[in-house]
């Protein structure tokens, strides 16, 4: 079983070594960083730290930067593929636990918000976060918490399909990715996860994109519902 832990990173040179350290001491797994068009120092830390490095020309945002990344998970032949943000909110200790649900799914979801940890959010974000996750609850047929979580994972079948219609547009990676590998017929399940705080740097969300985040999911996932499920290949 080849696994590949994708590391999306834009700008994150103050927290990516330590992040990556931590990953090592608690999984023994390969490791990418997607350096997404920095204008820092990330793309160096990242090679001296001694880990696989693609370097993009110019910033795409999380969801080109992570289709890149499946697209070498292809390339390579790997079995499974999981997402970990460069800024150490996500628990490597919890790595092993979110791809444990690839054993009954084809997406694994590390979900903040399933009865571990308390990570809580407010005002819009919160409506829409819940809105949308009844809705894509019923497009699943299973109990979804968390459809924004970037921290999932992915089996071969679900690497082939992000690799043919893996979103790069703002909120794509989260809600439209799942809208689309959901209507092409991939499942879905929740492992429960704790979230910290940064490392460094600056959040990528403000107040100003908080408050339009309801407009903006719905819009996602409006788009999202209109295209035609997309064929899988018969991947197993």
């Amino acid at each position: 079983m080849k696994q590949l832990i994708i590391v999306p990173a834009w700008n994150e040179a103050d927290s990516l070594f330590p992040t990556l350290e931590e990953i090592r001491s608690k999984v023994d797994m390969d490791i990418l960083v997607v350096d997404d068009g920095s204008t820092d120092s990330t793309a160096k830390i990242a090679a001296e730290a001694g880990v696989t490095v693609l370097q993009l020309p110019f910033n795409l945002g999380v969801g080109g930067a992570m289709r890149a990344g499946y697209e070498y998970a292809k390339k390579f032949g790997y079995d499974q593929a999981i997402q970990v943000d460069a800024d150490g909110q996500h628990d490597p200790a919890d790595i092993v636990r979110v791809m444990t649900g690839l054993d009954e799914a084809d997406i694994s979801i590390g979900s903040r918000f399933a009865d571990k940890g308390d990570y809580v959010v407010h005002g819009p974000r919160k409506w829409a976060m819940g809105l949308l996750a009844v809705i894509l609850s019923h497009m699943a047929h299973t109990k979804l918490t968390d459809i924004t979580s970037g921290f999932r994972a992915a089996n071969r079948r679900t690497i082939e399909q992000y690799c043919r219609h893996y979103p790069a547009e703002y909120l794509g990676d989260t809600v439209d990715s799942l809208v689309g590998a959901i209507r092409s017929g991939l499942t879905v399940t929740e492992v429960p996860v704790s979230m910290r705080t940064r490392r460094a740097g600056t959040p990528s969300h403000n107040p100003f994109k908080s408050s339009i985040y309801l407009l903006r999911s719905m819009v996602a996932l409006g788009i999202a519902l209109t295209r035609r499920p997309a064929n899988t290949g018969g991947v197993t």
